[in-house]
């Protein structure tokens, strides 16, 4: 079967928690790296919490523990790359479960990848985003009141984690987000840096449904995959077999 014609399933696990994700994804690249599944486009959103990567300076959190249960935020050290992030409601949250080998070893350009699909989909809402050298994610200029072209702002932000070429974390790509959130934080510790929002740089309602279908599509046209959609009982029956496989196996040892 030739790389273009291989399916890579996209599920919407819906409102759950950071650490529940995190270990739904280490169970997905532990079936990945055994073949057991396909690549998978997992979709979520998470609770408001801040997350630190394994790169990340505490410093860069601006608020106490104190201010962070009061505003009931979570904060989570992790093991992605890159700095510090917010994630809330409004945000769509995407951790790709690739296996480069399949594709390219090659972390540079899977992260450029990763860009292009949200660049791909935010070009859909006719809005210009790019990449910033040594600054991960995407960004856009933001305009004042008049239209005119201002200063840089960041729409999505980007942090991955490789084990055996296998992937996992991956992107959070602001649509209708609270970004007052953000001020808890130097996001992706670039001082000075502000995050922006779809419904923000339109000025109107952004239908958080095709924002996904966007990145989507574009996720299928940028790895070369084709897009199945699988519902989150039909991921969970199918990892129940895999660890019913993995008992058996252990107990004919």
């Amino acid at each position: 079967m030739n790389r273009i014609a291989k399916s890579a399933w996209v599920v919407d696990i819906g409102l759950i928690p950071y650490v529940p994700a995190c270990e739904l994804q280490r169970d997905l690249v532990q079936a990945r790296k055994q073949g057991a599944i396909p690549d998978v486009l997992l979709f979520c959103e998470h609770p408001h919490v801040i997350t630190l990567g394994r790169n990340g300076k505490r410093e860069h959190l601006r608020a106490s523990d104190h201010l962070l249960a009061q505003m009931n935020v979570e904060f989570h050290s992790t093991d992605r790359g890159g700095d510090i992030t917010y994630h809330g409601s409004g945000q769509i949250v995407g951790y790709p479960i690739l296996d480069l080998a399949e594709h390219r070893r090659d972390i540079r350009w899977y992260a450029e990848q990763l860009e292009e699909v949200m660049i791909r989909a935010t070009a859909d809402y006719e809005i210009h985003a790019y990449r910033v050298e040594g600054k991960h994610g995407i960004w856009v200029n933001r305009r004042d009141s008049a239209g005119a072209l201002g200063s840089e702002e960041k729409l999505a932000a980007l942090g991955v984690h490789l084990s055996r070429w296998v992937t996992s974390h991956g992107f959070a790509y602001n649509v209708s987000t609270d970004l007052r959130y953000f001020d808890l934080i130097v996001p992706c510790g670039l001082v000075g840096a502000r995050a922006t929002s779809l419904e923000r740089i339109l000025r109107r309602p952004v239908d958080f449904s095709e924002a996904k279908m966007r990145l989507v599509a574009h996720f299928g046209e940028v790895f070369g995959r084709r897009v199945e959609k699988v519902t989150r009982p039909e991921l969970a029956a199918a990892l129940g077999r895999i660890h019913s496989s993995r008992e058996e196996v252990a107990a004919a040892v």
